[in-house]
């Protein structure tokens, strides 16, 4: 028998034996009801969470006793990876376990904090990159109740305050990566390390935990998977299907393994300026510049900013999961607190226009703000949010439509003209804005909108194209990956080697075009740009600087017939490193 097969072997026998032995603890305490035993359709199982809209992200360990600080030195990157980027022995980052120790933390005040903000879901990290377990491991030792003074399992207690004030609760984990492992994966500095293969690490520690997690804390809505690596098949599928056993209802992300999409896709820290093709998608970012407590990360987000980002994301039809990063004694920074409840404040007189809503009907995002949308009796209702509220100016929408009713949302006794045209539907504002981050104003119409085509991109009077880097789409990201940064006008954070960047356009001038880009990256790169069937490989020489571009060219293509096209930019995985990229130009090449 070979390895292979003993694998395939172990894998199922390992897999029965847990659904048994869950099923078995489950019927002495339960008989399901007919309801319960009901197969629910993927829309079904999706439908809290595409109406709940935003969530709450907890990064949480004992790296927090560092705040981002080893031998007296500020590390890079965020706080959770500072054994990493400290390059920090396991038996001297094993002793911060020894004073961990967060009296203050209260999971009352914790989920209605969550709850006053308006989230409805949560979602904490079970198991960071360092290894270390915040719930009551049974399979390792080094956990929270086990090896700090703390001795309490604040998995289990936000649990069961999130049941008690209806709030969905789920788990982030780290499958592939632990630095304490001597089987997990990202720990490259540590010479003490006994290692042994991936896939022991994986049935000797995540396997069991993602287990327990599953079985011993009640329903849980959301497991949260991070940084895929190149696994076994085998130990992959094992954490995919005793997730989907154990808990056939929950919602998974897009970041466990290739080929394993999930139900939605992930987007970190900048969203898409654009409505992404997919169905269900979520933006997660940090309320301040870390996820994980670090004492000198002063760089918290305004309110203003916060709830608009929110009100984007639902513009797009998607969700917004905010991290909050408590300190080593279980509590937030004030500053969190304050933004937390401002948003709360916000949300509690205008919620009706995030929850339960469509994105736009519109394409266009609007220089004056942002919409979201509901479907009332086969009627289109629209969410006006104007961020730029200006006394008898005009709210120019893409949609031909007859107006039922257009009024203030806090105060429908206020309402306001509509005009319409050949341009669509002009909301017409008078006196002075109730809300000085977003006023809302409700648009009802007789019927479903109408929208009109959207603007596609194409070419100019003198036949050139230009993509811009905030139009781009994105397809295939596993963990962090292509993604537009609006503060740079980029597509920045170009990490992932599986992250595909494209634009579709209509060329109505058909011609031999030469097609560039402007990059910037530390190290030299290759891409692979794809358009009307023809691929070429170009290589992206390094800039020295993130922030210093160069302009290079992609090739020639030729475009011999009008139509609608797309040009593709992918990696070329074994040569990949890290770029910023910016507009796409493609220019007509000029006839000898």
């Amino acid at each position: 028998m070979n390895l292979s097969t003993m694998k395939k072997i172990l894998t199922f026998i390992v897999l029965i034996t847990l659904i048994f032995n869950s099923s078995c603890k489950q019927a002495q305490n339960h008989v399901q009801t007919d309801e319960e035993v009901k197969q629910i359709t993927d829309e079904e199982r999706m439908q809290w969470w595409e109406e709940a809209r935003f969530g709450m992200f907890i990064h949480w360990g004992i790296y927090t006793k560092l705040a981002g600080f080893y031998n007296g030195k500020s590390q890079p990157n965020s706080a959770e990876w500072i054994m990493n980027r400290g390059k920090i022995p396991i038996a001297e980052y094993e002793k911060l376990a020894n004073d961990f120790n967060p009296t203050k933390f209260n999971a009352k005040a914790f989920v209605s904090l969550a709850k006053q903000a308006g989230m409805k879901y949560m979602v904490i990290t079970a198991k960071h990159h360092d290894g270390f377990s915040m719930f009551d491991s049974k399979a390792s030792d080094y956990n929270i109740v086990d090896a700090t003074p703390f001795n309490r399992d604040i998995l289990k207690e936000l649990a069961a305050e999130c049941k008690k004030q209806h709030i969905k609760f789920g788990f982030y984990y780290s499958q592939a990566q632990d630095w304490h492992h001597p089987g997990g994966m990202g720990n490259n500095w540590d010479n003490t390390i006994k290692r042994v293969s991936s896939d022991e690490y994986v049935y000797e520690k995540a396997l069991p935990e993602v287990k327990q997690l599953l079985t011993e804390y009640g329903d849980i809505a959301i497991f949260w998977w991070d940084t895929p690596r190149e696994m076994t098949k085998e130990v992959v599928d094992s954490l995919y299907n005793i997730t989907t056993a154990l808990q056939p209802n929950i919602i998974t992300n897009d970041r466990l393994g290739k080929d394993y999409p999930g139900d939605h896709k992930t987007f970190e820290r900048h969203g898409p300026r654009y409505k992404p093709e997919e169905k269900y998608w979520e933006l997660c970012q940090p309320i301040s510049g870390s996820w994980g407590y670090r004492s000198d990360d002063d760089n918290f987000k305004s309110t203003s900013t916060l709830i608009r980002n929110l009100i984007d994301q639902s513009s797009k039809g998607g969700n917004y999961l905010l991290n909050v990063s408590p300190t080593h004694e279980g509590t937030l920074k004030p500053e969190a607190i304050e933004r937390l409840k401002a948003i709360g404040a916000w949300m509690n007189i205008n919620s009706e226009s995030i929850y339960g809503t469509q994105a736009s009907p519109t394409t266009e995002v609007p220089d004056w703000g942002r919409i979201t949308m509901k479907t009332v009796n086969n009627k289109g209702v629209l969410y006006l949010h104007v961020y730029d509220w200006k006394d008898n100016s005009a709210l120019p929408i893409r949609l031909i439509n007859e107006v039922e009713s257009c009024y203030l949302l806090t105060d429908p006794s206020r309402t306001f003209k509509t005009t319409t045209d050949d341009k669509g539907i002009n909301v017409m504002l008078k006196g002075k804005a109730q809300d000085s981050v977003a006023t809302v104003v409700v648009l009802k119409l007789k019927e479903m909108p109408n929208a009109l085509p959207q603007r596609i991109l194409g070419q100019d009077e003198n036949g050139i194209v230009i993509l811009p880097a905030f139009r781009a789409q994105y397809e295939n990201l596993q963990g962090p990956g292509a993604q537009y940064d609006e503060r740079k006008d980029c597509i920045g954070e170009w990490e992932s080697e599986t992250a595909r960047v494209y634009w579709k356009f209509s060329i109505n001038k058909p011609k031999l075009f030469n097609i560039s880009a402007e990059f910037s990256g530390k190290e030299d790169t290759e891409i692979t740009v794809s358009l009307n069937g023809i691929s070429k490989t170009i290589k992206i020489p390094e800039t020295g600087d993130y922030k210093k571009f160069r302009k290079v060219e992609l090739g020639s293509f030729d475009i011999n017939k009008p139509g609608d096209y797309e040009v593709s930019i992918m990696p070329v995985a074994d040569k990949w490193n890290a770029i910023n990229m910016r507009d796409v130009v493609l220019l007509p090449k000029k006839s000898k």
